[in-house]
C-alpha cells in the first residue's frame, strides 16, 4: 500500500504536506497539515488492525482469521495501540499476580509483546499489588 511519508528519508525530520492539486482543473492548495493519525502505522500493524476491525473487534474470529493465539493478537492490538498513541490503559492477564505477570514474560518470549509495553504491565502490576 502507498501512503504518505511520515518522516524524512534523509534526516528522519517529521514531513508535512504542504501543497495539494487537483487534477482535473489544476486548482492548488497550499498550507501546512499533516498526515492522518494511521499513516504513521507499518504495513503489518495497518493490515492487522483493518482484519480487526473486519471482524468487529471479536478476538475468537481475530484467531480463526489470522491463526495467531488470543496473547498475541492481544500484544499486537497493545502495539497498534501504542503506535496510535491512544491513551487507552493496558491491562495486566486475568488470574493471580503470578500468573499475570508470567503471562506477560511469555508474551514477550513469544515476541508478541514488545519489551516496553511488558515494562508498563509488570509496573502497573506491582503497583496494583502493593496497594
Amino acid at each position: 500500500m502507498r501512503r504518505l511519508l511520515t518522516t524524512c528519508p534523509s534526516c528522519g525530520g517529521k514531513m508535512i504536506v504542504s501543497e495539494l492539486s487537483c487534477t482535473d482543473c489544476e486548482t492548488v492548495v497550499r498550507g501546512k497539515y499533516t498526515g492522518c493519525t494511521f499513516c504513521a502505522l507499518s504495513d503489518e500493524n495497518l493490515r492487522f488492525l483493518e482484519i480487526y476491525v473486519g471482524v468487529r473487534g471479536n478476538l475468537k474470529e481475530m484467531e480463526r482469521e489470522t491463526g495467531l493465539g488470543y496473547w498475541t493478537i492481544r500484544g499486537r492490538l497493545d502495539e497498534v495501540i501504542e503506535s496510535l498513541r491512544l491513551n487507552v490503559e493496558q491491562q495486566p492477564p486475568d488470574g493471580s499476580p503470578d500468573e499475570k505477570r508470567r503471562a506477560i514474560l511469555e508474551s514477550v518470549e513469544r515476541g508478541d509483546l514488545t519489551i516496553e509495553a511488558a515494562e508498563r504491565m509488570l509496573r502497573e502490576l506491582i503497583s496494583r499489588n502493593t496497594d
